[in-house]
Order: structure tokens, then sequence, then C-alpha cells
């Protein structure tokens, strides 16, 4: 994933502003990782550039 779109995305579970984590990044390609969200604390892995943004809350 490009490291430009991260400002752009949002939880999908709470709507919250996630934060980056970048553990393996080539240029402005983000290829692992977390996503964290900074209201509801959930956590979104970055596996092979891939963000894993599948809401975990299925009570909404």
């Amino acid at each position: 994933m490009k490291s430009d779109i991260v400002p752009m995305l949002a939880c999908p579970n709470c709507k919250g502003d996630l934060e980056i984590s970048i553990s393996n990044q080539q240029g402005q390609d983000i290829l692992e990782g977390e996503l964290t969200c900074l209201q509801c604390h959930e956590i979104f892995p970055i596996n092979e550039g891939i963000p894993n943004l599948l809401p975990t809350n299925t009570n909404n």
C-alpha cells in the first residue's frame, strides 16, 4: 500500500482515525506493518502490501 493513502483511511468499526506502524517499507510502498485505530484501539495488519481492514465488530 502507498503511504500517502493512510490519511484517507478510517477504522471500519468506529470510523476513527488510523495510525500506522511500519515494519517493512520500500520507497513509498508499505509492505508490512499495522494500522491502529486511535478511537477503539483495534489493530489491522498490513501483509505483503495489503491492509486487512475487515471489520471485527459485528454488533453494529
